[in-house]
């Protein structure tokens, strides 16, 4: 089966075809370091690792080039490094630290390229001054702007009205802008404010623009246009749609990427993340109490277009079925890798679709199917799960938790036998001795599962 990604853009699934089949091409916004990345952030660092490692299966683990950008310049940084009293960069090292840490732990690979926004100043520049120089930007009050009506076909990203547009671009209101849907390219630096020499003429130091860091930091390292471009939906407007009409007006290309994807929205408890609301979680206080696996495990169980409810009981459900699956694999060596499982990925990143298939695998593991439980080890690992020795999972496990596989299995199959023959007090008798031993059986019209009670 062959690679098909939804297009933002196009608003359809398509065929991947990668512009250089040696050298495919992947950028993704990444954190701005100034606090721990909340779970909300955790969600496009677990789904664009599992297309990373997708796509090194299918073209090479040395023809993917992924480029996840730090931004380590910005208003927020300024703020909470004043509020704790420390110097900007003495803040931007200890979050960059502590998020590199947190996604090691979910079991992410680390891109092949991590750059630092403040490390790209002069590439910045450059673009700046060559849409200056094109008449897409101008200069005002030590300001340098672009010209949003000068880009004919601004907005196809978006799709928005024009007055949402212009809604969005008042985040910055200014008189000095000749449209208001006109956005900041770089503005003058405040006292105590990182500063650098500024371009197009102006005198005064200054500092970039959130935009137009990633168009540099994407040129610099995957060319005028590369192949895929990804991030959380909450970034298609502004910053995405401002993206494409600065790389595209400086290079005078039709695209920037020839795929944009981005991955849902993510609630918790049923309620939109909030400070306020008292349901904030960090990536690092969820791995004081659970392991990483679980948390990029239960994050996949929901395709990642999807509007994602993130809850507890999901993540207790994630690492019951990986306690079963690490029990099942632990002696095993990793096997071919489930065709239904690949085939499910390769179709939009179907996780969903792809664990059915290694729950099916699972059961005949259970039966005491080497093969099974090899083929099992291998496709989890595809997505970057079963990645830890089975004794490093142990530890995050009751120690109590001691089950025979095989005894399970027959007690399973006695109780149904039990259940056919309407001998329903045997039957009963057989799920409380389960339970005895750990064991919670669920029943369903397609059979009886099980998982280690917890």
């Amino acid at each position: 089966m062959e690679l098909r990604l939804y297009d933002t853009l196009t608003r359809e699934k398509r065929l991947f075809t990668p512009i250089d089949r040696s050298r495919v091409r992947m950028y993704v916004c990444g954190p701005t370091v100034y606090d721990f990345a909340h779970i909300g952030n955790a969600r496009p660092v677990i789904v664009f690792d599992v297309l990373f490692r997708l796509l090194r299966h299918i073209y090479g683990e040395n023809h993917v080039i992924y480029v996840r950008n730090v931004t380590d310049v910005d208003d927020k940084i300024n703020t909470r490094a004043a509020e704790r009293g420390i110097p900007i960069r003495d803040l931007t090292e200890e979050t960059y630290k502590y998020f590199k840490e947190d996604v090691a732990a979910l079991g992410c690979l680390p891109p092949t390229i991590e750059p630092r926004a403040t490390e790209y100043i002069d590439e910045m520049k450059a673009l700046i001054e060559r849409l200056v120089k094109s008449g897409h930007a101008y200069v005002a009050e030590d300001n340098v702007l672009f010209h949003v009506p000068s880009m004919k076909d601004y907005g196809q990203l978006s799709k928005r009205p024009l007055d949402e547009m212009i809604a969005g671009a008042r985040v910055e209101v200014a008189p000095y802008k000749k449209d208001p849907q006109d956005f900041i390219l770089w503005k003058p630096s405040k006292p105590g404010e990182p500063a650098w020499p500024s371009p197009a003429g102006i005198k005064a130091q200054g500092r970039p623009g959130w935009h137009i860091e990633c168009s540099a930091m994407s040129w610099k390292h995957l060319g005028e246009t590369f192949d895929i471009h990804g991030g959380g939906i909450d970034l298609v407007f502004p910053h995405h749609e401002n993206e494409i009409a600065q790389s595209r007006c400086t290079f005078h290309t039709p695209v920037m990427a020839n795929y944009w994807m981005h991955n849902g929205f993510l609630q918790v408890e049923g309620e939109k993340m909030s400070k306020s609301l008292g349901n904030f979680v960090t990536i690092h206080e969820l791995l004081k109490d659970w392991p990483g696996e679980a948390v990029k495990f239960a994050m996949l169980q929901t395709h990642y277009r999807q509007p994602i409810n993130w809850t507890v009981a999901g993540l207790r459900d994630a690492q019951k079925t990986l306690d079963h699956w690490f029990d099942l694999t632990a002696e095993a060596e990793p096997g071919y890798l489930c065709a239904d499982a690949v085939d499910a990925l390769m179709d939009d990143l179907n996780t969903p679709k792809a664990f059915a298939a290694l729950h099916e695998l699972r059961g005949e593991a259970a039966k005491g199917a080497k093969a099974a439980a090899a083929c099992l080890k291998a496709s989890a690992q595809l997505v970057g799960l079963l990645q830890l020795p089975a004794a490093k999972w142990a530890a995050f496990r009751p120690a109590s938790v001691s089950i025979d596989e095989s005894k399970v299995v027959s007690l399973i199959e006695a109780r149904a036998t039990a259940r056919k023959a309407k001998n329903f007090k045997e039957s009963d008798r057989i799920r409380d001795e389960l339970a005895a031993m750990g064991v919670v059986l669920k029943d369903s019209k397609d059979g009886t599962t099980w998982e280690i009670a917890r």
